[in-house]
């Protein structure tokens, strides 16, 4: 049996991070489905920006061009044709599960990061577009990004909360998440609201890689991924929680991103094996998962209560790391990050659209 498979059977959700016209089109994203265990889909601008450099979309883009639309509305029609094929292809195991699993994501633009009032309105938009039950709006979880969150999901929008990177940024999504499910009990609707929290592991290591010692190169991420899922078994099993449970509401799952392996010395699958633990999810762009597949290996289980976890922040503490002010700034960073993917995405619509006019 399959790495891939086991992780599965252990109660660990495995998604990909990517899509493209021609994954669908090949019936490439159905064979992970059906041979790697993969159950969702996330997406981003980056990935959409390399598949329309590829020529791959032209014909799509000289079609919408002649409706004169702008180049980011062309992208997001693009976008949510492919996404709405996804969600079509991963809607039986979302059925299978009772809408646990079986999602995808799209993103709302990231250049309303900090405007709350156009995050809402954008991804309620996005939603109604995509119309299909299993399509999540990726939000950031920033400080203006967390009432936009309550907001949507209040609304009846799933939402996947982007850009998280400590347990304490976990736990401000996870409460503004709860909220709005509180909310919705309080008016008698349905509770049910499908949302993860997508905590961002690999940038920690690569941020300290030359600031720390050699024996602890490639362990700050996993040792913030302990904390962050102590938090998590914490938050599961409070009265808080438990209340909204036994109303018919879900706990917004944890989901972890950025899980490829960026230093060349390291283990291509260490988000993987390291980071394993049930009732989470594991979002991997292909190389990784193909990886994990092909030579995966598979350990223990996460402990619920962190194992050493603090006595390992406390050297990298010593070790002259900070972690909360890092991940504000790496929280802060990636926002940034995302605002030039976008920029990136919509020069390359207009490039190419000149092109294939």
């Amino acid at each position: 049996m399959k790495a891939t498979q086991i992780l599965h059977e252990h109660g660990q959700s495995l998604w990909l991070d990517n899509i493209t016209r021609g994954m669908l089109d090949s019936g490439q994203i159905q064979q992970y489905i059906d041979k790697y265990s993969v159950t969702g889909l996330t997406s981003n601008p980056s990935i959409f920006d390399k598949a329309i450099e590829s020529g791959y979309y032209d014909d799509a883009i000289r079609q919408k061009s002649a409706t004169g639309c702008s180049d980011e509305e062309l992208f997001v029609e693009l976008a949510i044709e492919d996404l709405r094929r996804a969600a079509d292809e991963f809607l039986p195991v979302h059925e299978r599960t009772d809408g646990v699993d079986g999602w995808v994501s799209l993103e709302v633009s990231p250049l309303l990061a900090f405007d709350t009032a156009a995050t809402i309105e954008a991804a309620k938009t996005l939603h109604a577009k995509a119309a299909r039950s299993n399509v999540m709006i990726k939000i950031p979880g920033t400080a203006e990004g967390r009432p936009a969150i309550t907001e949507c999901v209040a609304s009846g929008v799933p939402v996947n909360v982007t850009l998280l990177f400590s347990p304490e940024q976990y736990e401000a999504a996870a409460d503004a998440y709860l909220a709005a499910v509180e909310r919705r009990l309080d008016h008698q609707l349905d509770p049910a609201v499908g949302s993860v929290a997508s905590v961002f592991m690999s940038r920690w290591d690569d941020a300290v890689a030359t600031r720390v010692p050699e024996e602890l190169k490639d362990q700050l991420g996993l040792a913030v991924g302990l904390a962050t899922y102590r938090a998590y078994r914490r938050l599961m099993d409070s009265d808080r929680v438990q209340r909204v449970q036994n109303s018919g509401g879900r706990i917004q799952r944890l989901l972890w991103a950025s899980t490829r392996t960026k230093d060349p010395a390291a283990s291509d699958t260490l988000y993987v094996h390291g980071l394993a633990a049930p009732f989470t999810i594991n979002t991997m762009p292909d190389t990784t998962l193909q990886a994990f597949y092909d030579h995966g290996e598979i350990g223990e289980p996460m402990p619920a209560d962190g194992d050493d976890c603090d006595a390992m922040l406390a050297r990298f503490r010593d070790a002259g790391v900070d972690e909360a002010a890092l991940a504000a700034k790496l929280q802060s960073d990636g926002a940034k990050k995302f605002v030039a993917a976008w920029n990136d995405l919509v020069e390359r619509i207009s490039a190419q659209r000149a092109a294939v006019a």
